[in-house]
């Protein structure tokens, strides 16, 4: 039987304030693969929703602020660009920690399908 059937999906609120970014993306990606109910089944998406308030104020640990680097690549010739995590958190605070439940979740063949319904389930939102 699918777990679907049985389980709806339900959206659950985290505040990321004072919280190690790591820690937070176990916690995210645990409750998008639905880990924490009882009809857990690995081949069905069985997941919740996520909502993030206070992501600008994660905790990093050592000098992960200072020393780590976000990179891409803009298309273009030579348009490698790359920001510190202190510039990141400044500049667009909800990409801190978006790129990592998606590296969290097993690599196999539903892992394309679960990071499809993990963009769309994941909000991040500024509690003021």
């Amino acid at each position: 039987m699918s777990s679907r059937q049985f389980s709806r999906p339900v959206w659950h609120l985290i505040d990321a304030r004072n919280q190690v970014v790591g820690r937070l993306a176990t916690q995210i990606a645990s409750i998008l693969r639905g880990k924490h109910k009882p009809t857990f089944t690995p081949h069905n998406d069985c997941g919740d929703y996520v909502v993030v308030v206070n992501a600008q104020d994660v905790k990093f640990t050592g000098k992960k602020v200072q020393q780590k680097q976000y990179t891409w690549h803009t298309g273009f010739p030579g348009g490698l660009k790359q920001k510190t995590v202190r510039n990141q958190i400044e500049d667009k605070p909800e990409e801190v920690s978006f790129p990592i439940p998606s590296v969290r979740t097993s690599s196999n063949i539903n892992h394309t399908k679960l990071i499809g319904t993990s963009q769309g389930c994941i909000r991040y939102a500024s509690k003021e």
